[in-house]
């Protein structure tokens, strides 16, 4: 087993780079103004090599907790388990049973790809008046989030039973038993937790429960190093370890819930029994988009992450990305610009398949993607961009979307010694979700992910909140394919901004010859809407002079990724994680 969790001072991680330090911040759009998770400092990670299986998660706690499964000859459901039970405990702020997850699978058995859907839904009772105040007008983010309003019918708990029932090998009690000893025993609060803890500690410390669980008895914030137990999560555990999903969706944990949704002061929510009772996983089509000689597989809607993906990469494979390299500002130009693109088209067209028709194929159509790359112009910013016209059989008026997604999200990826492949991503939306917390867990706010409008000027925006909807993501779990095998399964956090965390990281690996440790550390640059996000503190700041004469509005800013990756090599696996956050790959 190996794994390297130093702490390293964010200025010293990019030292090597050719560019130089500038900083100054232009004003970003308004659903940019609140970070999905603050930034708690970078660690040097290793490229981590093994020959039999391999784990990587955002907390080493929960990344041993699925080796030790993989160990016990568990396979990579089994793990995933583990992993994301572990998760819900150690970094209660980004995932858990309260949310839900989207599942990228490589069943190497039956040589299939395919999806699995947990995303929570909306309660059968809402309006399209939920996220509006007494004029009609759009409630402020925070005033939606926190408390009831904004919690969805969580889907992670499902989407582990479900698929273990059908993949998994380790008897479901045993997986589980390790995290409910731990979450008797305690855990040490990790520097993440600690810092955001502190940070977020107004709107934690408005519910008693909540309180109760992340301070001290003087109010003061639980620190780095605590001993943090959870009895309650150790109960809530024990009872799904006895009878599966059905003791959350079912008996006292679901009226728990309901009643803390239902009555919570000042901003009550109206999730009912009904919702669990009614709740699916589903199994769908993965969406892959080609790239150069790989197929860049991952969930189709309700997630926008694999089409807007794959629109990005096939609109820059247009141009000479591998020829002008990692330091030219071409490359990140026309990265830049291929990005807002597929982003006009997300916010139009991209919402819950279920619910609204979905130009899905012709989204990804080549010659469509040849015709909005060739609106770019190499040396000079996009300064309008508009959603294009894919090729579509059902084509119907849309607004553009106005919602704003902040997911404070989580990351992991497994690969067994069977070679099956488990690309997932989970989240309870905000930092700490609701902030509601129920039998030891948070409960998310995943409805804020909806258009608080729900249409403009009398046409309906796509990503508006119906009965039942599952709100659009942009969680990317992604697994890429070539020759018809995984090669590599990757996927970050970060709100919509996961998008081009994933893309960029691609892009290095396959066109500038990057590991993908050297991938994922790279400096972040991304427009999503009109403004170029620059990462702070990094030797990406030298290039803000020329990206601004080229005509774009630039950011520096915090972005604050947590990539993790593995890579199936023919002499074995490689695995990464991001420097920015807490996260190990561990392998055999």
């Amino acid at each position: 087993m190996q794994w390297t969790f130093n702490r390293l001072v964010l200025s010293g991680l990019f030292l090597t780079s050719p560019f130089t330090f500038i900083g100054q911040a232009f004003a970003n759009q308004a659903a940019d103004s609140v970070a999905p998770e603050h930034s708690t400092g970078i660690e040097q990670k290793q490229l981590v090599k093994a020959k039999d299986y391999m784990v990587t998660a955002a907390n080493p706690l929960a990344t041993q907790a699925g080796a030790d499964v993989l160990e016990q000859g568990g396979n990579a459901i089994d793990a995933m388990v583990a992993v994301q039970l572990m998760l819900g405990l150690v970094e209660p702020q980004s995932s858990g049973i309260g949310g839900g997850a989207f599942l990228v699978y490589w069943d190497s058995e039956k040589q299939k790809l395919t999806t699995y859907d947990g995303r929570e839904t909306a309660p059968l009772a809402v309006t399209p008046k939920l996220f509006l105040d007494e004029n009609g007008q759009p409630l402020q983010f925070y005033d939606a989030v926190v408390g009831g309003r904004s919690v969805a019918t969580p889907g992670t708990v499902k989407l582990l039973w479900d698929t273990h029932q059908k993949y998994g090998k380790l008897e479901w009690k045993k997986i589980i038993q390790p995290v409910i000893s731990l979450a008797e025993q305690g855990f040490k609060v990790s520097p993440r937790l600690a810092s955001l803890i502190e940070k977020d500690a107004e709107r934690l410390s408005r519910f008693p429960v909540t309180k109760a669980y992340f301070f001290n008895s003087d109010s003061s914030p639980k620190t780095e190093g605590t001993l943090l137990k959870n009895p309650e999560y150790a109960q809530t555990l024990s009872a799904i370890a006895k009878q599966g999903a059905q003791a959350f969706y079912h008996g006292d944990i679901a009226r728990d819930i309901i009643k803390t949704v239902q009555n919570a002061p000042g901003n009550p929510g109206v999730l009912a029994q009904l919702d669990f009772d009614t709740y699916q996983i589903r199994q769908r089509e993965p969406v892959c988009a080609a790239y150069q000689s790989y197929d860049i597989c991952g969930m189709g809607p309700p997630s926008s992450g694999a089409l807007t993906i794959g629109q990005i990469l096939a609109i820059t494979e247009q141009y000479d990305l591998k020829g002008w390299g990692a330091n030219s500002i071409k490359s990140w130009q026309v990265l830049a610009d291929a990005s807002r693109l597929a982003f006009a088209d997300r916010g139009k067209y991209m919402a819950d398949q279920d619910y609204v028709p979905m130009p899905t194929q012709g989204l990804l159509d080549k010659s469509y993607l040849q015709q909005r790359a060739e609106l770019i112009q190499v040396g000079k910013a996009l300064s309008k961009v508009e959603a294009g016209n894919p090729p579509w059989s059902h084509a119907m008026n849309l607004s553009m979307d106005e919602s704003i997604e902040l997911p404070s999200t989580s990351h992991f990826n497994i690969v067994d010694k069977q070679g099956n492949v488990v690309s997932m991503t989970t989240t309870i939306e905000n930092a700490f979700g609701s902030r509601l917390m129920v039998r030891g867990f948070l409960l998310n706010n995943e409805l804020t992910d909806f258009s608080f409008r729900t249409h403009n000027d009398g046409i309906p925006i796509a990503n508006r909140i119906e009965p039942g909807k599952r709100p659009r993501s942009s969680m990317a779990p992604t697994i890429m394919m070539k020759d018809n095998k995984p090669y590599m399964a990757i996927g970050s956090p970060g709100g919509s901004r996961i998008i081009g965390y994933v893309a960029q990281t691609i892009i290095a690996h396959t066109q500038w010859d990057m590991d993908i440790q050297q991938a994922i550390n790279q400096p972040r640059l991304l427009d999503r809407f009109g403004t170029l996000d620059i990462e702070q503190g990094t030797a990406a700041e030298g290039l803000q002079p020329e990206l601004e004469k080229m005509g774009f509005k630039t950011n520096v800013r915090d972005l604050n990724s947590g990539l993790h990756a593995i890579r199936i090599t023919k002499d074995g696996l490689e695995g990464a994680a991001d420097p920015r956050r807490e996260g190990a790959a561990i392998g055999k």
